[in-house]
């Protein structure tokens, strides 16, 4: 009878094993996606991928192909207000994106910084905000400003704000701006209290001017590739420019969501956007 148990046992057991599915480049936490074993690559660098366009003005229609791939790039015309919107959700990786400013600007904004943004943890409706993005933590990519953290808020399926939150080392600068500081005193900003968060070096003499230049800016000039690393673990978000380290955030919420590439009336180009297992990616360094 023993036999015949541990015999009836081995048979289970080995029927689980090979019912099992075999690991993919995906774990999957609830519907958020996060890499396991290898890199999700958003952009192949033929088509827009799994993503689709989202305009204020025309919604997921894109009649003036504001998003586009160009010999080998991505391509955002800056011709409207909206984004490039991932389909999947994704959590806990290493987003690894590579971008450089081109010559066009639209709209009243011709003389003003060139101005876009990678919008992470995107919960809610298309067009929550304002009618242009998913609510959202922005990882601000703007002339000067690259690497600030921006809540872009709005609202969910019920009509109801998309609670946004997170948790920074900070400092004031002369004009009472919020700086990231890694040895500043923890502060949390909520709704009520929700603030931008200036990566460490802003200068505090930026101004909205086309071709802005500060003294400790760390994206590259025009015409040259500038490469932002974005590690999301749980509710802690670090930001590297060109291999730099420039803001931090703990406790973000949401933790999981959509992601997002802005068109925002600035032309601009991608060549790289890549999630990674954390502590599997590469080394956070200056575009080459």
């Amino acid at each position: 009878m023993w036999n015949i148990r541990v015999s009836l046992l081995a048979l289970m057991l080995a029927g689980l094993f090979l019912a099992a599915p075999a690991r993919s480049e995906e774990a999957a936490v609830g519907d958020a996606i996060s890499p396991a074993d290898n890199v999700i690559r958003l952009f192949d660098g033929k088509t827009l991928g799994d993503c689709y366009t989202w305009l204020k003005n025309t919604k997921r229609d894109d009649p003036r192909q504001v998003f586009r791939v160009k010999d080998g790039m991505l391509h955002i015309t800056g011709d409207g207000l909206g984004g490039l919107v991932t389909n999947k959700r994704y959590r806990d990786y290493h987003l690894v994106l590579e971008y450089k400013w081109g010559e066009r600007t639209w709209y009243g904004r011709e003389s003003a910084a060139r101005d876009s943004g990678l919008l992470i943890h995107s919960n809610g409706i298309d067009g929550g905000y304002n009618g242009t993005w998913m609510p959202s933590i922005e990882v601000q990519i703007i002339e000067g400003g690259v690497g600030d953290f921006v809540p872009v808020q709005g609202r969910d399926e019920n009509g109801g704000p998309v609670p946004i939150a997170y948790t920074c080392n900070v400092s004031r600068d002369r004009d009472g701006e919020v700086v990231w500081n890694q040895d500043g005193p923890r502060e949390t900003f909520r709704r009520g209290n929700l603030k931008r968060v200036n990566w460490y070096g802003r200068d505090p003499n930026w101004t909205d001017t086309r071709g802005f230049r500060g003294k400790q800016d760390r994206d590259s000039p025009l015409g040259e590739w500038t490469r932002l690393d974005v590690f999301c673990d749980g509710g802690h978000i670090e930001t590297f420019v060109n291999g730099k380290k420039v803001n931090e955030a703990f406790d973000a919420s949401p933790r999981e969501g959509r992601l997002q590439l802005q068109s925002e009336l600035a032309e601009i180009y991608y060549r790289r956007w890549e999630l990674w297992p954390l502590g599997k990616g590469p080394k956070p360094e200056l575009a080459k």
